[in-house]
């Protein structure tokens, strides 16, 4: 059904529905805060001897009577500090940073009534410097802080060697399906940010994006189950953050990373880090290189059902070996104009090539044992993939109380291009030719343009009371054209030119509110959407516009109870729109008999999210959720009984419900063992009547366990010993078998911890494989497919230059818009 073309001003709208949600944040806090009579909130700047804020320093609350320690954190970029719910009593402030000399307050009493605000302190600098500084405290891989699951990555000895992709396949709940779309607590629609930005592409974009990313140049990924409305909508399942390293070290400094890896295949990787910090302006760039070739077979069994009853039954095999070469830059600086205001840029991308060469055969017969007829299809697949991306960002500091405005605007373009061949010959199971040789040629160029601009603001507006509010734009245009041969002397002949258009206007507005012993969160996130898709063939339709506002309302409450137990309560609507490559109609084919093809007139999925967390002691926490999703966007796959071609492709089921429960605690055994485990529990059930002629009606119970045992037993070594098991599971119509693989590694320093050498082997049992079933109405398939995931890898790093530490801390922009787009 085509939709209506509107055109109408959403600001109106914004401003007033921005405005409810401000009077009613208000009367909340008139009806229920009640301030604590018996505890205070401190608060309170640092700055160095030039005034400007110091960030990153040691602050400690100490009772003024006998110094004893009360509570300690660490300042923020402002240079600012806070601690919650003290006694009253009088009390100093203690502040240490590396290179600068301790500072003490003058004492000040606290009686209860009222929040207290030490006077600025301003700290000098040490009389002299410490040439080198060497930091022997290491993060837990796994860490769970209040509103996310932390896998601190930068120390690992997996991720030696090892791509963004493959790291984020051993993180908690994560997996990674056949067609690399990623899942996390088993459910689709996740948003993948890298430093705190989108990344707009599909889910093969994203693919070549994340296996360009080194390893090495990662420092930690976040998994956030229940975003707040400051984060775009986007994602059902929630948002993994992938945090790049930054470097607080001042001078010229630098890394290099080596490393050679071996699975059925050799391949091979290199990177270079460089930094330059001197007075107000940090410079920092990144190069790195990597040869990949690795294997993947798929088989796959279909019984296919005619009108009349008969069965025909298809045995395919496909051998698909892929050879990658990747390479990808980031270069950037941030530039301290005054004491307040930061300005940087970023620019970054990759320029990839790969080529896979498939070798299909497909056996068809009254049964899997007999064999009336066969085809072998040899496809050739040469692909280039190129992108460029660029950030300007500034932030202005206003006051000293956290008081902020920070701009971002974005530009990205990626290029792509996949020239096929496919060769088949249709044999008798005598062998003999059946029919003459065909040939099926494609050319598919694709290009996508995204622009965006945001603007964040942060207001304290008073000790308990904090506001946030921020509008974003975003623009992206995606340019596809399908062109086909049928003989390879022919010249290309456009079939299929499809383009698409979305823009996304958004604002959002956030109160947190603090109370004895009780913090909450309320938020407001509008979006407005207009899209056009157009289509240029005679089986597709011309023009599909939609336009679109959504209101997405967040809640968060945090209680704790003591120091020891803690529980939070969380909901939020989130959407997910169609990806860019689901909604293209272009027909992929794997052989004559099996294709996949997109499906324009796919709606976007909305889900209800709500999440209860309770924290005991720091390091255990469990946490309970249930979502509800309906227009479920899910691949489905279909067969037509007249030709007995198979496809797949993308539609929507009614309603998706799910129930998850985790379990996440990290331990210490000795002295040298430490550990962690996180285990999930969770159910997935779906509904929609009406799909390929009948009603679906199915849901499983599920389970993941991870845990990681970390060994020290030597000085300079750590071993890591990483088992994963996932059970079997439902996912709309498909029936996903279980998966389960042990990873382990070893590393050594040396040359005072400047050189790091790692030695790991994944999958030490070959045993991790992506197998699935689905049996529906006339549907009944079975797919195995294993990858070449048992690689053993051994990786050099030297890290040369100054290593004085500045307390200050490189943060960028807006790395932030790229993640529904397809192909790199």
């Amino acid at each position: 059904m085509l939709l209506p073309k509107k055109h109408f001003d959403m600001k109106p709208l914004l401003i007033k529905t921005l405005t409810i949600l401000l009077l009613a944040f208000t009367g909340i806090t008139a009806a229920f805060a009640q301030p604590s009579k018996t505890s205070s909130r401190i608060t309170g700047a640092l700055t160095d001897e030039k005034g400007k804020p110091m960030d990153f320093a040691t602050v400690t609350l100490l009772k003024a009577a006998d110094s004893s320690v009360v509570k300690g954190t660490l300042s923020n970029e402002n240079g600012t500090y806070s601690f919650d719910h003290i006694n009253s009593g009088t009390y100093i402030i203690k502040a240490t940073v590396v290179g600068y000399e301790k500072a003490i307050s003058p004492a000040f009493t606290v009686d209860g009534s009222d929040a207290v605000t030490v006077p600025q302190i301003k700290m000098q600098q040490a009389s002299h410097a410490l040439s080198a500084v060497t930091v022997t405290a290491t993060k837990p891989l796994i860490e769970r802080k209040v509103d996310r699951t932390v896998m601190n990555v930068e120390n690992s000895v997996l991720a030696a060697g090892n791509s963004a992709l493959e790291i984020l396949e051993r993180a908690p709940g994560v997996s990674v399906d056949k067609d690399d779309n990623i899942s996390l607590k088993g459910k689709q629609g996740v948003t993948v940010m890298i430093n705190d930005k989108l990344t707009y592409l599909t889910s093969a974009q994203l693919a070549t994006l994340l296996r360009s990313t080194d390893g090495t140049t990662i420092q930690s990924i976040e998994i956030i189950t229940n975003p707040s409305a400051k984060y775009d909508a986007a994602g059902n399942s929630g948002i993994i953050n992938i945090k790049l390293k930054k470097n607080r070290q001042t001078g010229t400094n630098g890394s290099i990373t080596v490393g050679v890896g071996k699975g059925k295949y050799g391949r091979d990787n290199s990177t270079l880090q460089l930094n330059h910090k001197v007075g107000n302006v940090n410079i920092f760039g990144s190069f790195s290189h990597d040869d990949n070739k690795r294997f993947q077979d798929i088989g796959l069994k279909r019984i296919v059902t005619d009108t009349a009853g008969h069965q025909t039954y298809f045995n395919q095999y496909t051998g698909m070996p892929q050879s990658r070469h990747n390479n990808s830059y980031r270069l950037g600086a941030d530039i301290n104009t005054s004491s307040k205001n930061t300005f940087g840029f970023v620019v970054n991308g990759y320029f990839n090539s790969e080529y896979d060469s498939n070798d299909n055969r497909t056996y068809i017969g009254p049964n899997f044992t007999q064999v009336d007829s066969s085809l072998r299809t040899v496809t050739g697949i040469n692909q280039t993939y190129h992108s460029f991306a660029a950030n300007l960002n500034d932030t202005y500091k206003i006051d000293t109380t956290g008081q902020q405005i920070s701009a971002d605007v974005d530009y990205s373009k990626f290029k792509n291009n996949t020239t096929a061949q496919y060769v088949t010959d249709f044999f008798l199971a005598d062998g003999s030719l059946q029919h003459p040789q065909a040939f099926l040629g494609n050319l598919t160029p694709s290009t996508i343009d995204i622009k965006t601009a945001k603007v964040d603001y942060t207001n304290p507006l008073s000790k308990t009371l904090k506001m946030e509010a921020g509008l974003k734009y975003s623009d992206v245009k995606t340019d596809n054209d399908l062109r086909e041969k049928l003989a390879a002397g022919d010249a290309y002949q456009s079939t299929n030119h499809f383009m698409y258009d979305e823009k996304i206007s958004a604002g959002y507005l956030n109160f947190n509110k603090d109370y004895k012993g009780t913090s909450v969160q309320l938020g407001l996130r509008a979006e407005y959407t207009s899209s056009n898709a157009n289509g240029d063939s005679s089986n597709v339709v011309q023009h599909i516009a939609r336009h679109y506002l959504n209101l997405f309302p967040s809640l968060f409450v945090n209680h704790t109870f003591n120091d020891k137990n803690e529980m939070s309560f969380s909901y939020s609507r989130r959407i997910d729109r169609p990806q860019y490559d689901n909604l293209n109609p272009f027909v992929y084919r794997l052989d004559p008999y099996t294709y996949q093809k997109g499906n324009p007139y796919l709606k976007p999925q909305y889900t209800n999210n709500f999440e209860v967390n309770y924290t005991y002691n720091k390091n255990t926490t469990l946490t309970l959720g249930y979502s509800r999703t309906t227009d479920v966007m899910t691949e489905v796959p279909g067969t037509d009984p007249a030709t007995k071609v198979a496809f797949v492709t993308q539609q929507n089921l009614q309603v998706q419900n799910s129930y998850n429960a985790n379990l996440y605690s990290n331990y210490t055994i000795t002295k040298w063992w430490t550990g962690d485990i996180n285990a999930t529990a969770f159910y997935l059930g779906f509904k929609s009547n009406g799909l390929e002629g009948g009603n679906l009606d199915k849901g499983q119970f599920a389970y993941q366990f991870r845990a990681t045992e970390t060994f020290t037993p030597l000085k300079g070594y750590k071993f890591e010993v990483t088992p994963n098991y996932q059970s079997a599971l439902t996912y709309g119509l498909f029936s996903v078998h279980p998966q389960y693989s042990v990873d382990a590694g070893v590393s050594h320093s040396f040359a005072n911890k400047k050189a790091n050498v790692k030695f790991s082997v994944s999958d030490i049992f070959n045993t991790r494989r992506n197998d699935v079933t689905t049996k529906y109405q006339n549907i009944d398939l079975d797919i195995r497919q294993k990858r070449d995931s048992q690689v053993a890898r051994l990786t050099f790093t030297y890290n040369f230059g100054n290593s004085k530490i500045k307390a200050r801390q490189h943060r960028t922009g807006a790395d932030d818009e790229k993640g529904r787009v397809k192909g790199q």
